[in-house]
């Protein structure tokens, strides 16, 4: 029987550039964005308290272009400056749908956000805006996973959900592997000794030191993420 109120108080959503606001297509998709504000919109006026990291890929890839010889360094501040760009249109399409938003990035950039403030952060959150993670950590050499980790233990979230474009943690990629299944439930300890891939390595285990459940869904599916929150639809906690 489904929760009668969210489960969650207060939740860090991750999503990765290309399910998040790039769509099926390289750039920016309004229309990936506008549902995805909306969804996040249903949260917010659930009231539970809603903080967001964005990956760079539908934008720009670091790791690829330190595969094609550029310097690593170089090619991952890139990937975090692209981030920033996603998490600017977040916030301008949340603020169009009424949802109160604040931007805040690793790296200063005090002309388009804030620069990240943890005492700052937890008291937006309290206030009820959401709050965007930008630019990583601030440093090269992590993906988009271990800042969403980090923010996570930080702003005292009851739960980290990973927004993708499959609907939870399958033995294989369902896209691929028609006989593919889905798991229900997993642990920490499995999910690394599997090598599933869920999260970086580093993610998960700063996950399973602060006792925080990863929640896998689909974002894809409209209103899924209340749905989720409720403990209805079609998802894999990790615990």
């Amino acid at each position: 029987m489904p929760d009668a109120q969210p489960r969650y108080k207060r939740i860090l959503l991750k999503l990765s550039g290309e399910a998040g606001v790039g769509g099926d297509s390289f750039g920016i998709d309004p229309k990936t964005l506008q549902a995805v504000a909306e969804d996040i919109g249903q949260v917010v006026n659930a009231g539970v308290q809603i903080c967001l990291v964005v990956g760079g890929g539908n934008i720009f890839r670091g790791a690829a272009l330190a595969e094609s010889g550029m310097e690593r360094a170089s090619a991952d501040y890139m990937g975090m400056l692209a981030t920033v760009m996603n998490a600017l249109a977040l916030q301008a399409t949340l603020e169009k749908v009424g949802v109160y938003t604040r931007v805040q990035s690793a790296i200063p950039m005090e002309a388009v956000c804030e620069p990240y403030i943890r005492r700052r952060a937890l008291r937006h959150l309290e206030k009820g805006r959401v709050v965007i993670f930008a630019a990583g950590l601030g440093a090269p050499f992590f993906t988009t996973d271990t800042p969403a980790a980090l923010r996570a233990a930080e702003m005292g979230c009851d739960a980290l959900f990973k927004g993708t474009s499959v609907d939870g943690v399958y033995t294989a990629d369902p896209k691929k592997d028609p006989d593919a299944k889905r798991y229900e439930t997993l642990s920490y300890k499995e999910v690394l000794s599997k090598d599933l891939r869920v999260m970086d390595t580093s993610a998960v285990s700063l996950m399973r030191d602060n006792h925080i459940p990863i929640v896998v869904f689909s974002i894809r599916e409209r209103g899924n993420l209340l749905k989720v929150l409720h403990g209805e639809g079609v998802y894999t906690t990790i615990a």
